[in-house]
């Protein structure tokens, strides 16, 4: 089957990146109309008329063509597209120009509401993996500590390197929660701490609970000597909230400090 500007269809395997990740699929029916336009651009109600009728005659000719089943809808796209530009032309009489059409002029807006949406998406995955190694680094150099703030987002963050396998998402883990227990950084604020129940895994949070506890019984909460309360954390964290809400009840009897 033949298009009216000469595109014959045909089978086209799934185009794929170098690493065999899909790519955003061809849209044939997008290519038909942006076709029709082009060959539209100045014609006439009864040229349009005129061109509508051979696309019509092509298209009963292709019905005996297999191939033309398997045009990706272009072909459809095409007629509907021809049969839009005369129903225009009848009422405008001519010549049909693409930039006046109303139609065309908005698919283009949403066209490029599209990209700027997915180059927004893209940059922010990027800015993300940028961070998600910033902080693998950090931590396996032993330099994630209270000098590095938190941030929003950190949770996704700290998830990326959990989804890649990352061995030091533990020292992210780590910090995560020293930092939900000092509330500072990211978490200084009540509404990030309320969001990190549900963003950050149970371990962590469980392990900051420990963390909170122990501070308001008066012992000390610096250095590496807490370095079980995350291994308590990550091996049994119901039994170390529970710990932790009993220092807290502890604390809040002896009158412990807040």
């Amino acid at each position: 089957m033949n298009t009216s500007d000469g595109w014959r269809p045909r089978r086209v395997p799934e185009a794929r990146g170098r690493a065999g990740t899909p790519r955003t699929p061809i849209d044939y029916a997008k290519i038909g109309r942006s076709s029709v336009r082009r060959r539209t651009r100045g014609m006439t109600h009864s040229e349009a008329v005129a061109g509508l009728e051979a696309a019509e005659q092509q298209a009963h000719l292709d019905r005996r063509d297999e191939s033309a089943f398997d045009d990706g809808g272009r072909r459809a796209a095409e007629l509907a597209e021809w049969q839009r530009v005369v129903q225009l032309l009848a009422a405008t009489g001519g010549p049909y120009d693409p930039d006046a059409d109303v139609v065309v002029q908005e698919e283009l807006a949403d066209d490029r509401r599209r990209e700027e949406a997915e180059q927004q998406r893209r940059q922010e995955q990027q800015q993300l993996a940028d961070r998600a190694e910033e902080l693998a680094r950090l931590g396996g150099a032993g330099r994630l500590d209270r000098s590095v703030p938190s941030r929003a987002g950190d949770e996704s963050a700290r998830d990326l390197l959990d989804e890649n396998r990352d061995y030091r998402v533990a020292e992210v883990d780590a910090w995560l929660a020293r930092s939900l227990a000092d509330q500072s950084g990211h978490y200084a604020d009540p509404a990030a701490r309320t969001a990190a129940a549900g963003s950050l895994p149970v371990p962590v949070r469980a392990h900051a609970a420990l963390l909170t506890a122990l501070a308001r019984t008066g012992a000390p909460v610096d250095g590496d000597d807490l370095e079980f309360a995350g291994r308590l954390a990550q091996d049994d964290p119901a039994a170390t909230t529970a710990l932790a809400a009993w220092l807290e009840t502890a604390a809040a009897v002896k009158g412990g400090t807040a």
